[in-house]
């Protein structure tokens, strides 16, 4: 990863949440989009922008697989965690992974609200 040095000071403090990140193919390079990375309280005037996006160092051979399965399949790149190797060097893990179907998720949901009543019942009945 490409990161500033306020964003690594951060991160070794363990302030970065990549809930809602995905990585993004443009051109020739991957980029990390949406994960956030909170300032670093002591970098002052150099702190950076939390959620801007982050360039990914790949080699030729993994940038080449991974747009072609993301292209050909619809699978979408996300990270799976961030990490820093014995060097010192930050590292992202990224997966291939498929996103849910619309049934899917009214399914998950419809499960959730049956969880919601039966304890909100519950809570009534005590």
């Amino acid at each position: 990863m490409i990161l500033l040095g306020s964003e690594v000071k951060s991160l070794r403090d363990g302030k970065c949440q990549l809930e809602e990140a995905y990585g993004r193919v443009k051109g020739e390079t991957l980029w990390l989009v949406g994960c956030d990375i909170a300032e670093y309280p002591q970098a002052t005037v150099w702190n950076h922008e939390p959620r801007r996006p982050r360039q990914l160092l790949v080699h030729k051979r993994e940038m080449v697989k991974f747009i072609g399965k993301a292209k050909e399949k619809g699978l979408t790149l996300v990270p799976l965690k961030l990490f820093f190797n014995e060097r010192g060097i930050a590292k992202c893990e990224m997966a291939l992974c498929k996103g849910l179907k619309l049934y899917d998720k009214r399914d998950r949901m419809k499960k959730a609200d049956a969880k919601r009543d039966m304890e909100r019942a519950i809570r009534r009945r005590t």
